[in-house]
């Protein structure tokens, strides 16, 4: 029987970063909500009335998606390679910091419950389940890719498969930025579009399924 190479401390690596990074970035918010949140995080949001701040918090969230690409670029050796190690920390990073944060403050008190994901380049407001969603899916194609490699199997989508790709990401980053009402004005958050986001993340899923299809035969 055919045996492929194991890579195990990649794995341990990648996921080691990613544990510690997601209880950093969980503990800063700890502490923005203590300033901000005393009585705990609800909408509407808060605006710091020192613009600073929010120029800081920005400047920040940036430099934290710098740090997870410049430890997947030196994690990897091709560009599939570097592209599953920057999904699988960025998948550990975001599940854990959920995780840390309902142990410290006892919140998210549903997944369903609305978080502010990002705020470059306007604020992201979605339910707490769909940043895990998306983090789920990457941790697995993370897996393959690497595994995929591991057999000496070139992952390469065609330009149907990136086009559906790029398309399910750019729906469900809509559905992120759609709401700035909720983001920039104080409001409460809209409904969540579930359905078109449910249609984004298919579309993203059918690709990659098609690419790996392609791949092994």
């Amino acid at each position: 029987m055919r045996t492929f190479p194991s890579r195990p401390w990649w794995y341990v690596g990648l996921t080691l970063f990613g544990l510690a990074f997601g209880y950093l970035e969980a503990g800063i918010v700890v502490y923005l909500r203590a300033l901000y949140y005393p009585e705990g995080f609800a909408f509407p949001l808060v605006l710091p009335e020192d613009t600073f701040v929010l120029t800081v918090e920005v400047g920040r969230e940036a430099a934290t998606l710098f740090m997870l690409l410049g430890a997947a670029l030196a994690a990897g050796w091709n560009g599939w390679t570097r592209y599953a190690a920057f999904s699988l920390l960025f998948g550990v990073w975001d599940i854990i910091y959920y995780l840390v944060l309902k142990w410290l403050l006892d919140w998210p008190e549903s997944i369903l419950d609305f978080d502010v994901l990002f705020l470059i380049p306007v604020p992201w407001i979605a339910p707490c389940l769909a940043p895990i969603l998306i983090s789920v899916g990457l941790i697995l194609s993370a897996i393959v890719i690497e595994r995929l490699d591991a057999r000496g199997v070139s992952f390469s989508p065609n330009r149907w498969e990136w086009a559906l790709a790029v398309g399910g990401g750019v729906i469900a980053l809509y559905t992120f930025m759609r709401d700035l009402p909720a983001g920039l004005h104080q409001a409460m958050p809209m409904p969540y579009p579930w359905g078109l986001f449910a249609l984004g993340y298919l579309l993203a899923l059918a690709a990659f399924i098609s690419a790996c299809r392609r791949a092994l035969r």
